[in-house]
């Protein structure tokens, strides 16, 4: 096989590769979820400096 033909076959392949990750990303049965994701910098952070074991006599 040709050099040629061979970067041609990975140049395809890189293509298909990128219009499926791009078709996933903006399909709209992904929308609710991605929305949700985006939200979770803002949620809200669990205080672990109380201690909730009962063994705060230390």
């Amino acid at each position: 096989m040709e050099m040629g033909a061979l970067r041609g076959y990975i140049t395809l392949a890189t293509m298909l590769a990128f219009v499926g990750i791009c078709w996933w990303a903006y399909r709209s049965g992904n929308r609710e979820r991605f929305e949700e994701d985006a939200l979770l910098p803002f949620a809200d952070e669990v205080d672990t400096s109380q201690s909730t074991s009962g063994d705060s006599d230390r």
